[in-house]
Formats: structure tokens, C-alpha cells, sequence
């Protein structure tokens, strides 16, 4: 069953931004806060995704990215 959430307290500037972003996508604020919403529930928080990152090994050390930037580097010119 679908859920209501209300939100207190929204300063004047937070506000006018959500519904210039609001505007901006054709939605209304209500809209966009639940698009927002559904995205937000969808991912992993940002704690939960540094530390699954954390856990992988890349393979490339330090020297090998300093490397690859120098190349970067050098390419540009």
C-alpha cells in the first residue's frame, strides 16, 4: 500500500529550486520528489557503495597510475 511522507521546514531557496528542477523535467514538485525518492531507495547508500569499492582489487599500483597519467599527459600535448 502506498505510503505518504511529508517534509516540514523547507527553507523558501530549497523549495524554489525543487520546482525550477521540477519545471525543468515537466513535473510537478510532488512528482519529482517521488522520482528522487525511488531513485534514492534504489542504490546502495554511499557508505555501503565505498565500502564494497574498498573491497576490490584493482591490480594497479600507485606507479602504474602515475604512469597512465603521464601518458594522459604527454598525449595532449
Amino acid at each position: 500500500m502506498p505510503k505518504t511522507i511529508q517534509v516540514r521546514d523547507i527553507d523558501d531557496e530549497v523549495y524554489a529550486g525543487l520546482r525550477r528542477r521540477a519545471a525543468e523535467e515537466g513535473l510537478s514538485v510532488p512528482e519529482l520528489l517521488r522520482a528522487e525518492a525511488t531513485r534514492l531507495a534504489a542504490g546502495p547508500s554511499i557508505a555501503a557503495w565505498l565500502n564494497s569499492t574498498r573491497r576490490r582489487a584493482s591490480g594497479v599500483g600507485a606507479n602504474g597510475v602515475l604512469d597512465a597519467l603521464d601518458e594522459l599527459r604527454d598525449a595532449r600535448r
